[in-house]
């Protein structure tokens, strides 16, 4: 079974999943075929043709913007001066709106952290230098503890103690090396209710019990409880803060960079009659549809890429642009020029 396949059939939040993840290489674009060859496919080589285009177009998740830099640079600071250390460590925690990249910051560093681990240690078995959980809504301390469970393989029963739980997964990520904790999601945690505070105690006693580096990420955190109270202030007096942004648009530098993630996406196209530059010509339109955010401009061009595939025009249009759905928030803000009048 291929490392994609096994990505797809598991979870990221599971040994299984995290692992296939971990060894999946950047998607290889496929070659695109001469005209002529091209023109000469039969019915079922084009149909097999166009879904390996399709299917690399939907693959491409990652574009190193200047927020995924710039956490990765600084997680992995983190992950070096914390280092030996049981007291005084810092963690890193990550805010911003949907669609900005959060997960894939995260993810990403956390690949990069066990990548430079296994080369370091080679041949080491039984070790998880990462472990990646989302904290499920309502989450209480039992329920982080078997996040954690799950993704180290290890049975949860249901008369089991949050506390016995709770030690049996620290002392396997301390005998397993685990260096990095991935705590995604966390604005579900509500510092207002005992449930909360208690699921947010759980955290800190993971915190100060294994020597790691832990990261956590949510949505627009400044506006949640996370930082309220006693154990908000904990948090706060712990964690280095860094937030992801929608591109802005409103500067020379910031058309600059929009314009440079979007050339950028252009070149990874694979479709026969698409002229380089027409989305660059397209930047200010792409940017009112999905008001600078990564994950709307993703769907946006490479659905649009898809659909040309699809009906043969082997180019994007403005067309294909406008008829692409997308997330409610680009949506809502998003105004079509007005046509003029007659």
């Amino acid at each position: 079974m291929s490392d994609s396949m096994l990505y797809s059939r598991h979870p990221l939040a599971t040994k299984q999943g995290w692992s296939a993840f971990i060894a999946q290489a950047n998607p290889e674009p496929p070659q695109l075929l001469s005209d002529a060859d091209w023109r000469k496919l039969d019915g079922l080589e084009r149909e097999v043709y166009d879904d390996a285009r399709q299917d690399y177009h939907s693959s491409l998740l990652l574009v190193a913007t200047p927020d995924i830099r710039k956490i990765i640079h600084t997680g992995s600071k983190l992950i070096i001066n914390n280092r030996g250390k049981q007291l005084g460590r810092r963690g890193l925690i990550v805010s911003g709106s949907s669609g900005t990249g959060k997960s894939t910051s995260i993810t990403q560093l956390g690949k990069k952290f066990q990548v430079e681990f296994e080369r370091r240690n080679p041949g080491i078995p039984d070790r998880i230098p990462v472990v990646y959980i989302v904290v499920p809504p309502d989450a209480n301390p039992k329920a982080l503890a078997a996040e954690m469970a799950v993704f180290l393989g290890l049975p949860v029963g249901r008369h089991d103690s949050p506390q016995a739980l709770a030690h049996t997964v620290a002392a396997v990520m301390r005998r397993a090396s685990t260096g990095l904790v991935l705590v995604d999601e966390i604005h579900r945690l509500d510092l207002t209710t005992r449930k909360g505070k208690d699921a947010s105690d759980q955290l800190k006693y993971f915190f100060d019990t294994i020597s790691a580096t832990f990261v956590y990420a949510g949505l627009d955190l400044a506006e949640t409880s996370l930082f309220t109270g006693v154990r908000g202030r904990q948090i706060a007096g712990r964690f280095i803060p860094v937030s992801t942004e929608p591109f802005a648009h409103h500067t020379a530098e910031a058309k600059r960079d929009w314009i440079k993630l979007v050339a950028t996406m252009e070149r990874s196209l694979r479709l026969h009659h698409h002229t380089p530059g027409t989305l660059i010509e397209l930047a200010p339109y792409l940017h009112a549809r999905t008001s600078g955010m990564i994950g709307s401009l993703d769907q946006l061009i490479y659905e649009a890429a898809n659909d040309a595939i699809s009906d043969s025009s082997e180019k994007i249009t403005r067309t294909h642009l406008d008829a692409v759905i997308l997330d409610i928030a680009a949506n809502d803000q998003y105004e079509p020029p007005r046509r003029p009048k007659r």
